[in-house]
């Protein structure tokens, strides 16, 4: 199998990626099993970021890499947490910091006014001086919820809801998630290109 370097070491994200790439012959391994240093992500946008922890990642390993730099944007927060939506509650912080701050922000703010989306943007460079990198990306819209429901999913996965199934993203299973989600439709976009290109 091909190998390629996840430039992160979100569970979660590794199981969404090995479970699509592995169709293709690509073994998917974390960044940490190389022991590669985290690269402080300076970025103004999840582009830069990707590109950043991407090529951060082929410049410690020598190997092809991709990263994923994804998030939250809630329209009545000005689009915040965007790019800061893993350390929305600050250095160190766990998802449930997130969710805390995320609806103490938003309270008493009504249903209507709830609406977001996430983000994601999927990088891939075949070495750390590829002039061309891809990037795919992919859009999920919903609303946050006032309380968690699901057990599934991991970082906003619980207070995002999804209108057209009418529950939580933590209430979908793995395989309809990945159907549906930003990080599926980025995937897919990687997908197809890895059918029609030798990578």
């Amino acid at each position: 199998m091909k190998k390629i370097v996840l430039a992160s070491g979100n569970q979660g994200k590794l199981r969404e990626f090995a479970q699509i790439l592995a169709h293709f012959d690509y073994e998917v391994i974390p960044q940490n099993q190389f022991n590669v240093p985290d690269v402080e992500e300076t970025g103004l946008c999840f582009v830069e970021n990707a590109l950043i922890k991407a090529r951060n990642a082929a410049e410690h390993t020598g190997l092809p890499a991709m990263s994923d730099d994804s998030g939250i944007e809630v329209d009545a927060l000005n689009g915040a947490p965007g790019i800061y939506s893993a350390r929305f509650a600050g250095a160190g912080c766990s998802d449930e910091d997130n969710n805390r701050l995320l609806l103490e922000k938003l309270k008493g703010v009504p249903d209507e006014q709830r609406t977001a989306r996430y983000h994601c943007v999927i990088v891939y460079m075949r070495h750390a001086n590829d002039p061309m990198p891809l990037i795919f990306q992919g859009t999920w819209e919903g609303r946050i919820l006032h309380e968690a429901r699901g057990e599934n999913g991991f970082g906003y996965d619980p207070f995002f809801y999804v209108p057209s199934h009418d529950c939580a993203a933590a209430e979908l299973s793995p395989e309809l998630k990945n159907q549906l989600s930003h990080r599926g439709q980025a995937l897919r976009a990687l997908q197809a290109k890895l059918q029609v290109a030798s990578l």
